[in-house]
């Protein structure tokens, strides 16, 4: 089993033994963060993500003796990409209800912790803006926050999106468009009602 960096273990022995060398620890690898932060968008859930992750590492794992070696972190996160949505069309309908306490959820409690350089006013100011960000991305339509996502997040190409999503570019260009336009529109509406 290798380990990746976001903890998960990802299994080694059904796949070919010449897919099971450094060379996928060197190339595809590097991109385990981008593919857990895709996959966490996408999926709206930690644990989904989690389970999209693992799906797609299976599966690069699998086919890595394939991979032509162009742009391994788009290959990555295509496959992550087309794992997500094969996880959401079979979950089409099912609300998963997280059950644990906040003793169990320790690792998103860390992230949340302030930075020593700040103090108590702007750790709380910067804590609500970005959780209000979230909430306004994670309330976007999956195309949309997809691209979204992949363009300033993950700060890929049009062009590299556009591959990854195998859509035109023009179209790729429109999402961002629309998504941006939705987060200044929603950030506008709550001002008014504040």
């Amino acid at each position: 089993m290798l380990r990746s960096r976001a903890g998960l273990l990802l299994p080694t022995g059904d796949v070919a033994a010449s897919a099971q060398n450094q060379s996928f620890e060197a190339v595809v690898l590097p991109h385990l963060d981008a593919a857990h932060n895709l996959a966490r968008w996408l999926m709206r859930d930690a644990t989904a993500a989690e389970d999209v992750l693992q799906e797609a590492m299976v599966r690069a794992l699998t086919y890595f003796p394939g991979f032509r070696g162009v742009n391994p972190r788009g290959w990555l996160l295509q496959i992550v990409r087309n794992a997500a949505y094969g996880s959401m069309k079979l979950n089409r309908g099912i609300e998963l209800v997280p059950i644990a306490n906040g003793e169990e959820n320790g690792g998103a409690a860390i992230a949340e912790l302030p930075s020593r350089a700040d103090d108590p006013e702007t750790s709380l100011i910067k804590a609500r803006d970005r959780s209000h960000v979230q909430q306004l991305i994670g309330a976007l339509p999956v195309e949309l926050r997809e691209t979204l996502v992949l363009r300033e997040l993950e700060e890929l190409s049009y062009k590299e999106i556009a591959e990854l999503t195998r859509t035109p570019i023009g179209t790729v260009m429109s999402r961002l468009w629309r998504a941006r336009r939705l987060l200044v529109q929603a950030t506008r509406e709550q001002r008014k009602a504040s």
